[in-house]
């Protein structure tokens, strides 16, 4: 026996004793601004937030004595802050979950030991004699509660992201009220809220009471249509406590009246018993580029109620998501109420950091995923131009997860739907959260699509609330992903859903949805998973949506990394837990972090990507010989010539040598293209770039004129398209370089140990024809020499001593004089720290034992030449138990003159994964933290994760290149690099610059792969005391398989040969000119 009824695992009572749902507003007694911070300025809004007393108990069960009389001390008891969770003020604990419910698998029973939470508060009340009628509004409870005034039982509720609203009329006392709150963790409503998340209770959104008329207008709903030269807004209310004569007036953006009227009685569908139309002449439409915004004035006797309008139309033709006539592209992000310190609240302040930060990123769109969000949310996207896909509180993605016989996925999918989504028990449970949401935002002019949940299946739950929703706002668009998984047992309704929407589909399902005809647009409702350094596609993903009106564009998945906050460690880092970091059993782990921001909303690599790649103006063709460059205007509703600038410069090896604006000719209409005159000066020589850059022509919301949009790089054609610098460096050694190469490119011989440190005639016969003429006492090479030692090899030039163990083919030792630049012997390189998107193919790999393979050597030779000696090296690649992975030929070569040309060449063995990467690794001194390069930055780079990316020299340090994931991982690629110098930054510094014959990437970290891979939290992460250098031939893409379709094929390290060509220059001073000039911050 409980001390309560137990509605809150009985489906029949989803509520007791609350108002209708109703449109949101905030009434006021004169004419207020309207918007998200109009409850600050209303004097009928009374806000409860703040302290209040709290005891926390684990089991409903403890309960035992009432405690919501007006007479129960409050000494004693806990404060916590409202709104917040109870797991953020210290009690409870907190829990991760993705599919899996945390609780026992029984709908719609829960565990008999429900922890709760109680809420006293005393609150005073002054009467209105104009607003006589009271209303407790909830915004946000989790996940059920009971409401108590002076003793007397109010009401209950559930449906944690929707408002609850009781009439206190009756109740309230002139004076000092007690206001009592029981707040349950679990309910029979938390099986439709199985989002992914974490699992937080308590009041977490804002409290206030109402004071309203006898009789007022309490819902009323606002719908536009759009003509060529005049729009019209209609408007239907309903009352409570009776009519009253109410006037409506619109004023548009600058203050004007520009249409009036009064309700009037009408007859509508919707329950609505008033209504009247406002005709607006020459409209001026919103859009996402141009929020334009009417303020619509309602007034009764003793109460006004202001709102925004704006004027617009969504529809679908001929399979084409349109707004106001045009197709629209959605450029948008998930996003879920979430921050480090107090999770899912969020304060206004919160919400429009979010929204900025989105809008400097060329993001449009927002699905609210997988909740309704806080009512300012969508006046902020109103007011600065976001289009919002709204979903209801409804997921039960654990139904998915149950036990079965037979686990296979295609089982799983089949009874998916069989406990809730295909069962009729829970319509009406379903129903009331599509209702919750949609009646809740209508007014909104910022959503155009309802979406009904998510991840639930498909069943009859959905087609009704999918049926009601159709038929209650026909004005929008309708969404569910999870039409797509149903059971074999009968034939399903899809006649409600507008768009055909995918979670993480490979590109080879999109295109052939598109290629077949289709008759509803495609959307992405989730994809490219930005968890941990991804996503590494969104290029691939973005060519498909503009080259295809029927593709309206998606929603990456997600805005930020979820997290709790635990303070900080010793030297000041922030530690930050995400699943099993609380002792709970079930879990799963980091993927909540899997975000475009940080939890404090540092943007990751991913976001600056995504960026790019959404860029408003796009370079679809450069003809260089006619100096012709094409650009398409991918703007939905504004001409680029009224929305962007654009200029150029042409950059050479990193130094602009040429720029200037680019004069649009006029006019460039959305989505048409137009060709400009460039056709700059390019040097002869030198690796030179055409980079074309748009700048904001004009304020918008969130952003200031000659905001970045965007920009393209070129690479351009010339005589000798070498850097400059790299070029002269290779010069003296450009013959070893290319000899050793010819070596190890050579087909394999017998695979058996040998070692011959004497004469080349010991050696091949081609070997013998590498030499050149003979090398003998006295003769020229004598500068470049080679002594054999036991298992040494020493190769001297210069002021350089290399030392090759020829047990692995490898150097063990480079000094320059007396200075030794490695710390441990060098390694063939092919781990990486597994990233988040490496989650499956990580298993495939470590079976090969990549993770731990090591080199030998089966046989080593010298081979001499004229001014250089080098060491030729047969090798394999293999770990414990298992056969060779890689074969590899090595050439070292040193030069009389002090430099070390490397050549690899490797063949992955037959069966073996692709590999993570191929290259080498050196361990350098940890006071060499100083690093210049020439290539893509400033940013981190792969092959398929460089658009935000343009080539430069860059200067900066090991720290810096540090791209930091909350799990760490591999990070802080450089691609496409012409060389890489580290150095001490002092005098006399000892320097390393390793320059390549083609380009190459490198990674260079405080940290080693092995620390990355086993380590749980970067907080966690500690120097290994060496710089660790990382040169890399090949280098696999990033992708999206934390959560979608494997790695293209072209992006994985899988080639048959595999090679790096570099030339390593350990000096004093660095060869390469101390030119980069870009810091990296």
């Amino acid at each position: 026996m409980t001390i309560v009824p137990r509605h809150y695992e009985d489906l029949e009572t989803l509520h007791e004793s609350t108002l209708p749902p109703r449109a949101y507003y905030l009434p006021a007694s004169t004419a207020i601004t309207p918007g998200p911070r109009a409850r600050e300025c209303s004097d009928r809004v009374h806000l409860l937030n703040g302290q209040w007393a709290f005891t926390y108990h684990p089991s409903i069960h403890d309960v035992t004595e009432p405690f919501w009389g007006r007479d129960v001390p409050l000494d004693g008891m806990d404060r916590v802050p409202v709104p917040s969770t109870w797991q953020h003020q210290g009690y409870d604990r907190h829990q991760y979950t993705n599919v899996r419910y945390p609780i026992p698998f029984d709908p719609p029973f829960v565990p008999q030991d429900n922890p709760c939470g109680i809420y006293l508060r005393d609150i005073e009340y002054a009467p209105d004699p104009d607003a006589p009628q009271t209303y407790l509004v909830l915004e946000g409870v989790d996940s059920c509660f009971y409401v108590w005034l002076n003793g007397q039982y109010v009401g209950y509720s559930q449906v944690s992201h929707a408002t609850s609203e009781f009439d206190i009329t009756e109740v309230i006392e002139p004076g000092t009220n007690r206001l009592a709150i029981l707040v349950l963790k679990w309910c029979d409503g938390t099986y439709l809220e199985d989002q992914d998340k974490f699992r937080t209770s308590g009041i977490f959104r804002d409290v206030y009471l109402l004071s309203r008329p006898r009789s007022a207008l309490f819902d009323y709903v606002t719908t536009t249509a759009l003509a060529p030269d005049a729009a019209a807004v209609t408007v239907r209310g309903s009352f409570r406590g009776g009519f009253t004569p109410t006037a409506l007036r619109l004023h548009d953006a600058e203050g004007e009246l520009v249409a009036e009227s009064s309700l009037a009685p009408a007859e509508h569908d919707s329950g609505h018993t008033h209504g009247a139309v406002l005709r607006v002449p020459d409209p001026h439409p919103w859009t996402p580029e141009d929020p334009y915004l009417y303020t619509l004035t309602i007034s009764t006797e003793h109460e006004v109620i202001t709102d925004r309008v704006g004027l617009r139309e969504v529809d679908v033709v001929d399979a084409v998501l349109r707004l106001n006539g045009r197709p629209l592209t959605l450029r948008g992000v998930n996003r879920h109420d979430s921050d480090p310190v107090t999770g899912p609240v969020v304060d206004l302040e919160h919400m429009e950091r979010d929204l900025a930060l989105m809008k400097r990123h060329n993001i449009n769109a927002v699905r609210s995923s997988h909740y309704p969000n806080d009512p300012r949310f969508y006046q902020l996207c109103d007011e600065y131009g976001f289009v919002v896909m709204s979903e209801a509180d409804n997921e039960s993605h654990g139904t998915q997860s149950r036990f079965l016989a037979d686990p296979s996925w295609d089982n799983q999918v089949e009874h998916w739907n069989e406990p809730i989504a295909d069962n009729p028990d829970w319509t009406e449970a379903t129903l009331d959260r599509v209702r919750s949401c949609v009646i809740r935002e209508r007014n909104r002019p910022c959503i155009i699509s309802w979406s009904a949940g998510n991840e639930c299946g498909y069943g009859r739950t959905f087609e009704t609330a999918l049926a009601w929703m159709k038929r209650t706002d026909p004005t929008r668009v309708t969404h569910y992903e999870s039409a797509y998984y149903r059971d074999s047992k009968r034939s399903y309704d899809y006649s409600n859903i507008d768009l055909y929407s995918r979670m993480y589909p490979s590109l080879e399902e999109i295109r052939d949805y598109l290629d077949s005809d289709p008759d509803k647009p495609f959307i992405l409702v989730e994809y490219c998973h930005a968890m941990g350094n991804g996503p590494g596609d969104l290029e691939d993903y973005w060519e498909i949506i503009l080259a295809d009106e029927h593709a309206c564009g998606g929603f990456v998945w997600e805005w930020c990394d979820h997290t709790v906050l635990a303070g900080r460690d010793e030297t000041g880092r922030e530690i930050h837990l995400y699943g099993g970091d609380h002792g709970e059993a079930v879990h799963d782990g980091n993927f909540c972090v899997d975000g475009l921001v940080a939890p404090d909303r540092t943007p990751h690599a991913g976001l600056l990507e995504l960026k790019n790649v959404q860029r408003p103006a796009r370079v679809v063709d450069y003809d260089q010989e006619r100096g012709l460059v094409t650009l398409r205007n991918d703007l939905d509703f504004t001409d680029l010539d009224q929305y962007a600038r654009l200029s150029y410069e042409i950059r050479c090896d990193g130094t602009v040598v040429e720029s200037g604006p680019l004069e649009l000719p006029g006019p460039v209409p959305p989505h048409s293209i137009v060709t400009l005159r460039c056709a700059p000066a390019v040097p002869d020589a030198g690796r030179c770039h055409l980079l074309i850059t748009s700048r904001l022509r004009r304020q918008v919301p969130l952003l200031e004129p000659g905001h970045e949009l965007g920009f393209d790089e070129i690479p351009l054609a010339n005589a000798d398209p070498r850097h400059r610098a790299v070029a002269k460096a290779l010069g003296p050694v450009a013959e070893a370089l290319e000899a050793g190469a010819d070596v190890a490119a050579r087909p394999n011989g017998a695979v058996g140990y040998s070692d011959t440190a004497g004469a080349v005639g010991a050696g091949s016969a081609a070997d013998a024809a590498d030499a050149g003429s003979a090398v003998g006492a006295g003769s020229a090479a004598d500068a470049a020499d080679a002594v054999r030692d036991g298992c040494e090899t020493t190769l001297t030039g210069g002021d350089l001593t290399v030392v090759v163990d020829t047990r692995s083919g490898l150097p063990r030792s480079l000094r320059v004089g007396d200075r030794e630049l490695l710390d441990r012997p060098m390694e063939l390189n092919i781990w990486r720290a597994p990233t988040d998107n490496d989650r499956h193919i990580r298993r495939q790999w470590e079976r090969a034992g990549y993770d731990r393979a090591g080199a030998q050597a089966y046989s080593t030779r010298i081979i001499r030449r004229r001014g250089a000696v080098a060491v030729h090296a047969e090798m394999s690649v293999s770990a414990t138990a298992l056969q060779p992975a890689l074969r590899v030929r090595a050439v070292w070569t040193v030069t009389e003159s002090g430099e070390l040309a490397v050549n690899l060449r490797a063949r992955k063995s037959e069966g073996f994964p692709c590999l993570p990467r191929f290259g080498l690794r050196l361990f350098l001194p940890s006071s060499m933290h100083q690093v210049a390069y020439y290539g893509l930055g400033p940013g981190e780079s792969y092959i398929d994760k460089h658009r935000s990316c343009h080539h430069d020299e860059f200067r900066t340090t090991v720290a810096e290149l540090h791209e930091g994931c909350i799990r760490p991982q591999e990070n802080g690629s450089r691609a496409d690099c012409d060389y890489v110098a580290l150095t001490e930054g002092a005098d006399d510094a000892l320097e390393l610059t390793a320059v390549g014959l083609r380009p190459f990437s490198f990674n260079v970290s405080a940290y080693t792969q092995e620390e990355l891979t086993e380590t749980a939290h970067d907080a966690e992460l500690s120097p290994c005391g060496s710089t660790v250098l990382c040169l890399d031939g090949a280098m696999a893409g990033i992708g999206s398989a934390s959560c979608g379709p494997e790695l293209r094929p072209d992006y994985r390290v899988d080639e048959d040969a595999l090679g790096l060509d570099l030339v390593l220059l350990p000096l004093i001073s660095s060869p390469i000119p101390n030119s980069a000039h870009n810091e990296v911050n």
